[in-house]
């Protein structure tokens, strides 16, 4: 009983980040913040142009409607899986794979 009384409250972002931390699905769930974090991160001319966005063995699978967008896309890889990544503090995405 002793061990969850502290002598000061502890701020709100800290307690959760140090659940998260010790959450044992944090991966997958961290995995679906970046999924849904895909759109705003990407912007809405890229986000128009890709379906089916989804991870496979840690990579983050992307398909693009149109081929054009494919290299746009690829090229951009590196900084999208980058920003990603930032966002949910951890390297979830090794690999970013673009497929039409």
């Amino acid at each position: 009983m002793g061990r969850f009384r502290s002598n000061s409250p502890k701020p709100l972002k800290d307690a959760l980040k140090e659940f998260l931390d010790n959450y044992p699905h944090r991966k997958r769930m961290k995995r679906g913040m970046i999924l849904s974090l895909w759109n705003e991160t990407v912007g809405k001319r890229i986000a128009e142009q890709t379906e089916n966005v989804h991870f496979e063995h840690g990579n983050l699978v992307v398909h693009v409607k149109n081929p054009a967008w494919r290299q746009e896309i690829h090229m951009k890889r590196f900084s999208i899986a980058k920003r990603l990544n930032e966002k949910v503090e951890e390297k979830i995405i090794k690999e970013i794979v673009v497929r039409s």
